[in-house]
Order: C-alpha cells, then sequence, then structure tokens
C-alpha cells in the first residue's frame, strides 16, 4: 500500500465540493490549564458529525462505472457507515453497511437516512467486517475498508493539509488511533510538509492493542467484548500493514486514556468548548487534559466525531463532574441519634456545598447498634473542595467510607 503527499492533496481537490473545511478553533481555557498554545480541530462539525465522510468520498468518487454499478459495502461501529451510506447517495451509488449489534443507535439510525440498507451483525468491529467480506464475495460489492485503503487514507489526509493551513508554526498535532486511518494520513499530509511537527496518537486502554504495536511490536489480542465511551475506535485486531506502512514511520508517540479521562475531556468540552464530541473523538482531548502528553508551543488537537448516543450523555456527564470533583457521593457512618443528620448538613451547608441526594441507612450489614450510614450526593467546585468536607465531617466524629 502507497500514499504520497500528492495523492493527498489530489484527493483535496476532489472532494471539496462534498465536505467542509472544518474550524480549528483556539482553546483559552486549555491554553490556560496547559501552557500550550492549543487548538481544536472540530471533525465534529463535519457533514455526518465525523472526519469519515472525507476518506468514504475519495473511495467512491474514485470508483469505475462498473463498480458504482455493483454497489459498495462497509463495516463499522457508526461513523464510517455514515460517510459511505452518505458519499454514495451523493454519487448514485448502493451502499450496504454491516454493523456491530451494539453500536450506539443513533448512528444506525442516521446511517439509514443516509439511504444505506443496513445489517447487524457481531458484537463488536471485527466480526462485522468478516461479515462484510463474505457478503461482498456472494454479491460482487465492492469493500470498502474503513481504513486499509490507499483512497480512504488519502481522503483522511485532507485534514492535515488543512490543519497546516490554519495553524501557522504548529508544533505537535495529536490524533486518535482506532485502525490506523486518520492518523496515517494526517500525520503523512503534516509530516511530508513539516518534518520537525510531532504526531501523538491516543488510544483507550481498553483496546490498546496499537499502543502496544508501537511500543513492543506484538500484542495481546482481545477476545471478549469491551463496553468503551470510544467505541469508534475500539478495534481489536492492530493492522500491522498500518502499523509498519504509516505509523511506524510517521507517528512519534502513542498514549492511552482511561474512561474516567474520556469522560472527563466530553464534559470540558460541552462546558468550556461548547462543543459535543463522543467518545473516540475526545480522547486527544483526554490525554492533554491528564497531562500525559509533552507539548510544544502551539499544538493542535484533533476532535475526529461528534455522534454520542445522547442516552448516556447524562451518565457521561455524571461521571466526567465526579472525576473533576463537581459532584461527589460520600457514605458517611454516625451514631443513630436525633440531629445527627442536621449536624452533617450544617457542617456541608458552611462549606458552600449543595446536596442533591441523601440516603439513610440503618439496615446495611456492618452497621453496629445505633448506627446509620447516611449517603450524600453533592455539588462540590474541586477536589480540593471535597477534602476539606471530609475532613470537617471527620472532626465530628463521622466516619467516612472510600
Amino acid at each position: 500500500m502507497r500514499v504520497t503527499l500528492e495523492d493527498i492533496q489530489k484527493a483535496q481537490s476532489t472532494i471539496e465540493k462534498f465536505v467542509n473545511e472544518t474550524p480549528c478553533d483556539y482553546s483559552k481555557s486549555m491554553t490556560d490549564i496547559l501552557g500550550s498554545e492549543i487548538y481544536l480541530k472540530l471533525e465534529n462539525t463535519q457533514k455526518t458529525g465525523s472526519f469519515k465522510i472525507r476518506g468514504a468520498t475519495n473511495k467512491i468518487i474514485s470508483l469505475t462505472a462498473e463498480e458504482k454499478k455493483r454497489g459498495v459495502i462497509a463495516c463499522s461501529a457508526g461513523n464510517h457507515a455514515q460517510g459511505v451510506a452518505l458519499s454514495s447517495q451523493l454519487n448514485g451509488v448502493k451502499s450496504v453497511i454491516v454493523m456491530p449489534e451494539n453500536a450506539p443507535i443513533a448512528k444506525v439510525d442516521a446511517t439509514k437516512r443516509y439511504g444505506a440498507e443496513v445489517i447487524m451483525h457481531g458484537s463488536m468491529f471485527d466480526e462485522a467486517k468478516e461479515q462484510a467480506f463474505k457478503l461482498a464475495k456472494e454479491h460482487g460489492y465492492v469493500f470498502v475498508h474503513p481504513y486499509e485503503d490507499e483512497k480512504v487514507i488519502a481522503g483522511q489526509g485532507t485534514i492535515g493539509l488543512e490543519i497546516l493551513k490554519q495553524i501557522p508554526e504548529l508544533d505537535t498535532v495529536v490524533i486518535p488511533i482506532g485502525g490506523g486511518g486518520l492518523i496515517s494520513g494526517i500525520s503523512l499530509a503534516i509530516k511530508s510538509l513539516n518534518p520537525k511537527i510531532k504526531i501523538i496518537g491516543v488510544q483507550t486502554e481498553l483496546v490498546d492493542t496499537m499502543s502496544q504495536m508501537f511500543h513492543t511490536k506484538k500484542y495481546v489480542p482481545l477476545t471478549k467484548p469491551i463496553a468503551t465511551l470510544a467505541d469508534g475506535i475500539a478495534v481489536k485486531t492492530p493492522s500491522e500493514i498500518m502499523f509498519h506502512t504509516f505509523i511506524e514511520k510517521y507517528v512519534d508517540e502513542v498514549v492511552t486514556v482511561t474512561e474516567d479521562e474520556i469522560a472527563e475531556a466530553i464534559t470540558f468540552l460541552l462546558e468550556r468548548a461548547k462543543t459535543v464530541a463522543e467518545g473516540s473523538g475526545a480522547v486527544t482531548v483526554a490525554a492533554a487534559l491528564s497531562h500525559k502528553l509533552k507539548l510544544g508551543k502551539k499544538t493542535c488537537l484533533v476532535v475526529s466525531g461528534g455522534n454520542i448516543d445522547l442516552n448516556i450523555v447524562s451518565d457521561i456527564i455524571n461521571r466526567g463532574q465526579i472525576q473533576r470533583g463537581r459532584l461527589c457521593e460520600l457514605s458517611v457512618i454516625v451514631p443513630d441519634v436525633p440531629g445527627s443528620l442536621s449536624r452533617l448538613t450544617q457542617i456541608i451547608a458552611e462549606h458552600k456545598a449543595n446536596v442533591l441526594e441523601v440516603h439513610h441507612d440503618r439496615i446495611r450489614h456492618g452497621l453496629n447498634l445505633k448506627e446509620t450510614r447516611i449517603e450524600f450526593v453533592l455539588e462540590t467546585t474541586s477536589r480540593e473542595h471535597i477534602k476539606r468536607i471530609v475532613a470537617a465531617l471527620e472532626s465530628v466524629g463521622a466516619k467516612i467510607l472510600v
């Protein structure tokens, strides 16, 4: 497989009528926190809500008349599906998409609205991919691979050209890694034009197989379904072709982030950047906020998608708020006597925390006679604030359960 800078430049002119040039917004909030001038490449504002339409469009347009007549098939957890579906619809091509059975409902519905025939199969991307290969062989469809495809990689690489146009004198670019098509295209474009720019990839630690490949040249296979906020980059089997052809050559570092860090990043982007990112799109922000990156003076974080499942947004926000110290769950054991609850709530009020929920439990296993367990959900301002409240409660004899 071979992709050149010229291929990416050609792709840019090929797809420009079909995609948006997405903004690269300066983030004062992150700049103040990190000390590096931070810009967010907002591919979550792209058509279909993700960068994927770039590579899909470049691939669909490149097909011969005979191939377009046969139709295309793809496998995807959601974003590649929507990109292939819309680009096929715009070019008059039939599309069939195989999606994992646990794919977010919002992404499944959107793919159908873009005109694709959707087939649900398997628990993860890899199983959907095998079914798509099978159907392509049976029906003669052209398989549009989400990353192991020269046209797809070139299309994703157009983001790199936009970044360099939008941010002069850039030092670092941080990019999510799933199958590797996005980081391969962007890093190739950027390193070809300015090899001094540092490229950092980010994976979720729950599915970190490409990170393992990067650091040790081998990986431990994942055999069970994995539930992660970053479902769009949860590729169990890393592509050795992508690794040896692109990632090994053009990527300088790969880091991983936790689920809590991803949730915190999604919440941060909602509150401070006023933008909606899905888990796989927010991993770059998660890596930056968790101080896992060595950043230069100017840094671009690629926010690759915004197709988040609305059914879990409130849970993610709560998880992110807990991680940031903005929500706190406390379990307190005190003597079961009149006035105990009043004394605790008075202390909490004196420390300017807001009680959102309170629950009394006198029968929990492990409680002594005349003891009660009181569980609070508090609205707080920081982790330090929580520590002050805990210390104040302990000073009057309350036992805090961790």
